[in-house]
C-alpha cells in the first residue's frame, strides 16, 4: 500500500493551496481516509477524515470552513483544498488511510503517506 503526497509548498498567509494524495496498491473503496500534520515540536494532529465509500467527512473544528477534503474516486486520490492559509498552519501534512470506518486519531490509521511540507508566511 502506497500513499503519495503532494502539492506542498510556499504560500503567504491568506493564501490557498491544495494538495492531492494519490493511493497505488490499492483501492480505497474499503477504506477512510484522512489528512493530518505535524508542526515541529508539536504532536501530529487530525485535520480532516472522509470516508471513502459515501464521502461523509469529519472536520477538525478549529479548521472547519478554511479546509475541504474531496476524492476523486476514478483517480483513487483524494484532496486537501486549504484557504485563507495562516502563519500557524505551517507543518508537513500527510495523508493516511485506515481499515476502520470512521478514524480521527493518529493509532486507527494503518498507512501513511511521506508527507508535504506546507509553510505559510506572514
Amino acid at each position: 500500500v502506497q500513499l503519495q503526497a503532494s502539492g506542498g509548498g510556499l504560500v503567504q498567509a491568506g493564501g490557498s493551496l491544495r494538495l492531492s494524495c494519490a493511493a497505488s496498491e490499492i483501492t480505497l473503496d474499503i477504506y477512510s481516509v484522512g489528512w493530518f500534520r505535524q508542526a515541529p515540536g508539536k504532536e501530529r494532529e487530525f485535520v480532516v477524515g472522509l470516508r471513502w465509500t459515501g464521502g461523509s467527512t469529519i472536520y477538525s473544528d478549529s479548521l472547519k470552513g478554511r479546509f475541504t477534503i474531496s476524492r476523486d474516486i476514478s483517480k483513487n486520490t483524494m484532496y486537501l483544498q486549504m484557504n485563507s492559509l495562516k502563519p500557524e498552519d505551517t507543518a508537513v501534512y500527510f495523508c493516511a488511510a485506515s481499515l476502520y470506518y470512521s478514524c480521527s486519531r493518529v493509532h486507527c490509521m494503518n498507512y501513511w503517506g511521506k508527507g508535504t511540507q506546507v509553510t505559510v508566511s506572514s
